[in-house]
């Protein structure tokens, strides 16, 4: 069996031992173009640009959360304890470059909390039932809740 995945920089493909050298160079040419298209499919516009996360956090509202929009959405420097903020009192959120390239349905979740907050404050009950209308929102958590520890972040859903 031959797979492949990215670790830091580097791509790390895995292959048999008694693989010949054509065979080994076939399987890493093949591999490392699997893997591409594999990151280009999951990577989405909305990566590219405040304006394009601005448009994503507008359909996401409109399906999701009776249409509230934001002011103005942007990218920003990781933060340290949070994956996103909002300040609902100027409309603004921010999202860490660190979302850039986590799975576009986490990315969702996380534009889909920060909406939330624009209606409700806090994470009382009234809050995560606005946010749990994002069909894959539990699934999301898990998988930043896997990201921090990974990375040793220690940013906890709360945060």
């Amino acid at each position: 069996m031959v797979s492949a995945y990215r670790e830091g920089d580097t791509v790390v493909v895995l292959l048999p031992a008694r693989m010949s050298k054509s065979e080994e160079k076939h399987w890493v040419a093949e591999m490392l173009s699997r893997l591409q298209r594999s990151e280009t499919r999951r990577r989405s516009p909305t990566r590219t640009s405040d304006a394009a996360l601005l448009a994503r956090c507008e359909e996401l509202a409109d399906r999701y959360l009776d249409g509230v929009q934001p002011s103005s959405v942007r990218w920003v420097p990781p933060m340290r304890t949070r994956w996103a903020s909002c300040t609902p009192s100027e409309g603004t959120i921010r999202i860490s470059e660190r979302l850039r390239d986590v799975p576009a349905w986490v990315l969702d979740y996380v534009l889909v909390h920060e909406l939330a907050h624009l209606r409700v404050p806090g994470h009382g009950k009234d809050f995560w039932d606005l946010v749990h209308r994002y069909p894959k929102s539990e699934r999301a958590i898990g998988y930043l809740e896997g990201l921090s520890a990974a990375a040793g972040l220690g940013i906890t859903e709360e945060d």
